[in-house]
């Protein structure tokens, strides 16, 4: 039986347990993604205005918890940068959430960014992981690649694309992210069983 020390030392089995540990957790997790990924996807243009008015409230929240924080250390060091990002927090909060249609455009375009970054990352994830997930990398890899060519997809079709663009890419994300973590875990517990 490998003792702690060898399941900290090697990052592969030590991911590869805590998947096998928790998979019930990571198949819910991934179920739940799922049937939110549906849902953006059945209504695009209502989850965009949602998805906008969200991170809107994220933000207007954020940056009045900035801007009480700093009247209660005033003297801290970083003081002058702390009120700036709160008050550029509280501004961009209250603009998404005044004006959801612009910020749909600006989330998009964000989001686009993002989805090109996780898509990369999860693709070279896929390949870094393959021998700890030898029966199911596949999965993260597919998913890395919906979300390049979603992107690409969302570019193509822009201006026209950015009234529903938002909600279908998060809608897609959520399914292929949450069907990549519950096949790895399932996989894992399988494997676990068979041994």
């Amino acid at each position: 039986m490998p003792s702690a020390h060898t399941a900290s030392s090697d990052p592969l089995r030590a991911v590869r347990e805590s998947v096998r540990t928790n998979s019930g957790l990571f198949i819910a997790h991934g179920v739940i993604l799922v049937i939110l990924g549906v849902a953006a996807v059945i209504w695009p243009q209502i989850s965009s205005v949602a998805i906008d008015v969200f991170v809107g409230w994220l933000f207007l929240l954020s940056g009045v918890v900035a801007l009480v924080m700093m009247f209660f250390a005033p003297d801290a060091s970083g003081f002058f940068w702390a009120l700036l990002t709160g008050a550029l927090e509280l501004f961009v909060g209250v603009m998404l959430i005044w004006h959801p249609t612009e910020g749909v455009v600006s989330l998009t375009l964000v989001l686009i960014a993002l989805f090109i970054t996780e898509g990369i990352f999860q693709m070279a994830a896929a390949i870094v992981y393959r021998s700890a997930f030898p029966d199911s990398w596949g999965w993260m890899l597919l998913s890395g690649i919906i979300d390049l060519v979603l992107a690409g997809l969302i570019i193509a079709g822009w201006p026209g694309s950015f009234s529903w663009a938002l909600g279908l890419i998060v809608g897609v994300n959520l399914i292929s992210s949450g069907i990549a973590i519950a096949m790895v875990a399932n996989t894992t517990r399988k494997i676990a069983a068979a041994i």
